[in-house]
């Protein structure tokens, strides 16, 4: 056996030329440690991942399931799901948290306390929620490091309000947002009396830290405006990362259909500037980081070919953007092949680059594709300029909606798997929460 391994070796290094070797490493970029499925046989998603400081972490959305993985309930309504993984990727617990309706779990922080944020939505007024004012509430919920309800809060009208992301503010506070239901709560939701819109609106919350209102203000126009991202700036303010088809109201320059609509308000939830950037078709951010630089790169999709948008591939490219303080346009950079090709979120990594994980439809354009959608991760520069890329899946949908890496260097990415062959060890029901490791 290492007389076969040895002449491989040998014979690959006589038949590349000097450039080829040098290249070789960047062929084992992405390869993964694990890729595991995690559910019932119902609907399981994992939405969103943090690292923990013991150096593992935990994941974070819903689950309809009540069986095989899932310990913490018995009926099969939709319920938030948190699991904690050790540094070494062992179990060390999970649980689930809602009502007798439809909670669905969006975004997960770490507190300074060493606990957790989760938030999302809820349609239940019973068991874990509190109360509910109409179709849905954005709901916030404080838990301790081992997975004890601290105290949650729940935010909205009669309409359908649902909360996309938050974050911890500097003053040990909370901001959230996501989408007020602005006809139905019939222009409540703002601090003070405001111009009514109609449709949904961003609607943004401020808390202290133990999530009592401190204001609370929206922002839109006619049509639908959602939020997706959301940071807070070195002045602190805020920017959120939302799209919109509106083109009144707080909405002044819209380019066609959905825009990536980028906002900055103050600390006080008041609006500094706002600006839209797109094509004539649709594009939708999805995730916003600060870079180092003092700057902000922002993914998502487009399906344009023109204006703010210089190149398409086809269908829908990953777009990603990099804005300064002031919102205005540094660059921007297309990627895909000729199918459907998104971004989902973007993070930081330790040597200032930036993880992105999506998924894609693509088989072309040095895309490769086993299915339908294939979970995508992949790894860009300051400049936007592709350092690796990798694709996991089997023949069913596949989809990543978060990375992160680890302390040790390790990236975790999550997302949701219909698949049971090829890259996708098993499937348990109807879909499973998704989670894949690997080194780089």
């Amino acid at each position: 056996m290492r007389r076969i391994c040895f002449a491989a070796i040998l014979l690959l290094f006589v038949c590349c030329t000097k450039k080829q070797i040098e290249n070789l490493p960047t062929l084992y970029e992405g390869v993964p440690n694990f890729v595991k499925t995690f559910g019932g046989t119902k609907n399981d998603v994992f939405n969103s991942v943090v690292a923990t400081s013991d150096g593992g972490y935990a994941v974070f959305g819903y689950t309809q399931s009540n069986d095989l993985d899932i310990e913490t309930k018995t009926d099969e309504g939709f319920d938030f799901w948190i699991m904690k993984f050790s540094s070494d990727d062992n179990l060390l617990w999970q649980q689930t948290f809602g009502g007798s309706d439809d909670d669905r779990g969006a975004d997960i922080i770490t507190t300074n306390d060493g606990g957790f944020a989760l938030f999302g939505y809820s349609k239940s007024s019973d068991f874990d929620v509190s109360n509910n004012a109409g179709a849905q509430d954005f709901w916030l919920l404080k838990i301790t490091a081992d997975g004890t309800i601290s105290w949650g809060k729940n935010f909205g009208f009669i309409g359908a309000d649902t909360g996309t992301t938050l974050l911890q503010t500097s003053d040990n506070g909370f901001l959230i947002t996501g989408v007020l239901d602005v006809t139905a709560s019939n222009g409540e939701g703002n601090a003070k009396t405001a111009q009514k819109h109609a449709g949904g609106d961003v609607w943004a919350i401020k808390t202290d830290n133990s999530g009592n209102l401190e204001w609370s203000k929206y922002f839109g126009g006619s049509f639908t405006d959602t939020p997706f991202g959301i940071v807070e700036t070195s002045d602190n303010n805020y920017i959120i990362a939302a799209s919109s088809d509106s083109d009144d109201f707080n909405v002044s320059n819209n380019l066609g259909t959905y825009d990536f609509w980028i906002l900055k308000i103050s600390a006080e939830g008041t609006l500094i500037w706002e600006k839209n950037f797109g094509g004539s078709e649709i594009e939708e951010p999805r995730g916003i980081t600060a870079t180092n630089d003092g700057n902000f790169i922002i993914v998502g999709d487009t399906r344009s070919s023109n204006q703010n948008v210089s190149f398409n591939n086809g269908a829908a490219d990953l777009w990603m953007l990099k804005i300064d303080t002031d919102g205005n346009l540094i660059w921007e950079k297309t990627f895909g092949g000729t199918s459907f090709d998104v971004a989902r979120s973007i993070s930081k990594t330790q040597d200032n680059h930036f993880l992105i994980a999506g998924y894609s439809r693509s088989s072309d354009n040095d895309f490769t594709n086993i299915g339908q959608s294939d979970a995508w991760l992949l790894k860009v520069d300051n400049s936007g300029n592709l350092i690796w890329q990798k694709f996991f899946g089997g023949t069913e949908n596949d989809f990543l909606f978060d990375a992160i890496e680890l302390n040790n260097q390790s990236i975790i990415a999550v997302g949701e798997s219909s698949s049971s062959d090829n890259d996708i060890p098993e499937n348990k029901g109807f879909s499973d929460a998704l989670i894949i490791k690997t080194e780089k």
